[in-house]
């Protein structure tokens, strides 16, 4: 994966807007958990055929633990869907972390 060192920002596609709205997550909670640690990001190779993608497992500034889909384009994350951890994810991101 990319270092996140060369991240300047955030890209939000208008279509998957509907998938993170279902879930009740903001924009912002999406993007803090990026700067907040830990931060377990694994590759997701199932969904990986026409460009990398990855999960981040992180938690907002309020706590709230998220599964974040995103890829890199150019210098930016680009958010494909977020929602609530399961508790599989959750598992493996209190081992990681």
């Amino acid at each position: 994966m990319e270092p996140f060192e060369a991240i300047v920002g955030f890209e939000w596609d208008k279509g998957n807007k509907h998938k993170n709205a279902k879930h009740s997550v903001t924009p912002a909670e999406a993007e803090q958990v990026f700067l907040n640690h830990p931060l377990v990001v694994i590759d997701d190779l199932k969904h990986s055929h026409t460009e990398p993608r990855y999960h981040a497992l992180g938690k907002t500034g309020e706590g709230r633990l998220l599964q974040v889909t995103f890829t890199i384009r150019t210098n930016k994350i680009r958010v494909i869907s977020v929602r609530d951890m399961h508790r599989k994810e959750r598992t493996i991101y209190e081992q990681e972390a």
